[in-house]
């Protein structure tokens, strides 16, 4: 049987409580804990299984994104604890100036967007979100020939986590 949690009661490392309830239900065995992909955690119904093996309904607006730590209640009462697993992106770096190579940089965001690869510039890196087949998104960037454009992967802990979602809020009203 599927438990199915829809009740958002907060985020455990955010309230004191909460955290202090799931410590509580952990000892007396109502309390759920889940593995879930960033991916994931943006869906508005999410199938999943416990820690223990059991099956898990998670059902939200899809409107914001479960975070590590987030707590909702089940239909029985227990509480589900919501853990987000490492997240893998791609990050283009450039060991050279691109002063010279605008437009080429321009062509490729231009396809980056038209493939829907989501992406986020900090730090002087792109980070790209791994939203098809990492040959297919390696070979479409390699395809450019910029100059000094270097292709690496990072795994992001979900404290790392880089948002790619343009709904950044957390209002989490019923």
């Amino acid at each position: 049987m599927t438990e199915l949690a829809e009740i958002y009661l907060g985020n455990s490392k955010e309230n004191i409580s909460l955290s202090e309830r799931i410590e509580k239900a952990r000892s007396s065995a109502l309390c759920l804990e889940v593995h879930i992909s960033q991916t994931d955690s943006r869906k508005g119904r999410i199938h999943a299984h416990t820690t223990t093996g059991a099956a898990v309904g998670i059902v939200k607006s899809r409107d914001w994104a479960l975070r590590e730590g987030d707590v909702l209640e089940t239909e029985d009462g227990k509480l589900l604890l919501i853990h987000l697993q490492e997240q893998k992106v791609m990050v283009l770096s450039f060991s050279e100036p691109v002063t010279e190579h605008t437009i080429e940089l321009v062509h490729l965001g231009h396809v980056l967007g038209n493939h829907h690869w989501p992406i986020i510039v900090q730090d002087g890196k792109l980070y790209i979100q791994l939203a098809a087949d990492i040959e297919v998104m390696e070979s479409t960037i390699r395809d450019f020939q910029i100059p000094g454009l270097q292709i690496d992967f990072e795994l992001r802990s979900p404290q790392q986590h880089l948002d790619f979602s343009p709904h950044t809020h957390h209002d989490h009203g019923s």
